[in-house]
């Protein structure tokens, strides 16, 4: 048996989307630049599906940027906004995404802003007094806080963060890339200022994502060379892509009730397996409690050989990952399981993500070989 659980890495592409997405390489190739019918046409297919995104959150398509990624999107929220608006000082967390982390960490070494990271609790939801309390400090600051935690799950609470930015005059840039499909947005009513999106985390494919800009906000592009995404963002669009995430956008709406449904009962029935059959078993995050259901973190009982664990599931058909696929290649540990305070000495600390097309028995497959390997060295 081949068990994929690294959906929070990127999910299989749905067989829908792919249909939709090569009927348009294969016969939507006109750019969308042109003006003579084949331009036109693929045109149309974008601003069709831009429509399409901003329905589902609830948003004006004028306020829909497409994007190669989630990654793009949260650098054009943050250095854009930065430019823009002479920005002085970021708050963040020390949990977020590297697309965000290192972000402003060049902004601080280039000396445009000054940066401080939120306190983050025991169960690693951020502290909402030490937020409120830098921005106090810090009013008509850029505030760029994570819904879900791409690593361990955890769920920020985010219309009282938009709610805090909004008393103290704050922008608040949202990386949304884990949640937006797994959960209904509705930009009306969370006031943000910036989400992102990734088509691969929802069952579309890879190289193509997008980023909301409220429409009260006028900024810089980050990408020059074309007057593409109304002036916004230069290049040639990646007209299928584009296609393909509104059609994997609208998939997941459709089917999220039941496909939440689902996941949270392939990662509640781990959860009772990992705990009955591995003494010392723990849970990084606020499993049990306000979760991204799609995302279990957990740090097993100490072994010699920790390090071989990832490795030796993946002997065995298990894809699972150690943290961020953007770190994969890092010999270095999880910065937010450092940021946790969490003493991993010989402890393996794995991260499994779950999609709709999981099974409790590739769960039951799993737990077997977990239960192998803390017994003796799993076999080949």
């Amino acid at each position: 048996m081949n068990v994929y659980f690294d959906n929070a890495a990127t999910t299989a592409i749905d067989p829908e989307v792919l249909k939709e997405m090569v009927n348009v390489l294969g016969s939507k190739f006109g750019n969308p630049s042109s003006i003579h019918s084949y331009g036109r046409e693929a045109k149309a297919l974008i601003e069709k599906a831009r429509k399409a995104v901003a329905t589902y959150l609830n948003a004006s398509p004028s306020e829909i940027f497409f994007t190669s990624g989630g990654t793009e999107a949260d650098n054009m929220a943050i250095r854009s906004t930065i430019d823009a608006y002479n920005i002085k000082y970021i708050i963040s967390s020390p949990l977020e995404h590297h697309a965000v982390l290192h972000s402003i960490d060049e902004m601080v070494k280039a000396g445009k802003v000054k940066a401080s990271f939120v306190k983050i609790k025991k169960d690693g939801h951020i502290d909402m007094q030490d937020l409120e309390r830098l921005l106090k400090e810090h009013p008509k600051s850029l505030v760029s806080l994570m819904h879900a935690n791409n690593e361990i799950g955890n769920m920020l609470p985010i219309d009282e963060v938009a709610e805090l930015c909004a008393k103290y005059e704050a922008i608040f840039h949202c990386d949304t890339v884990q949640s937006v499909c797994h959960y209904p947005i509705d930009l009306q009513k969370t006031k943000v200022h910036f989400i992102a999106g990734a088509a691969h985390k929802f069952h579309g494919p890879k190289g193509v994502g997008f980023i909301y800009v409220n429409g009260n906000l006028k900024i810089h592009p980050l990408i020059y060379g074309g007057a593409q995404e109304r002036n916004m963002r230069g290049g040639t669009e990646n007209v299928a892509g584009i296609v393909a995430l509104s059609k994997a956008m609208e998939l997941a709406h459709k089917e999220m009730k039941e496909h939440a449904a689902h996941i949270q009962g392939i990662k509640d029935y781990m959860i009772q397996k990992l705990e009955s059959t591995i003494p010392g078993i723990e849970f990084n995050g606020d499993t049990k409690g306000c979760s991204l259901y799609t995302v279990l973190n957990v740090m097993f009982p100490p072994t010699e050989d920790a390090e071989m664990l990832l490795m030796k599931l993946d002997i065995n058909g298990i894809a699972c990952s150690a943290g961020s696929a953007c770190t994969s290649g890092s010999m270095q540990g999880s910065h937010v399981i450092e940021a946790l305070g969490k003493n991993v000495d010989s402890r393996p600390v794995i991260r499994f993500s779950f999609s709709k097309y999981n099974t409790k028995e590739e769960v039951d497959f799993c737990i077997d070989k977990l239960k192998a390997f803390f017994k003796q060295p799993v076999s080949a």
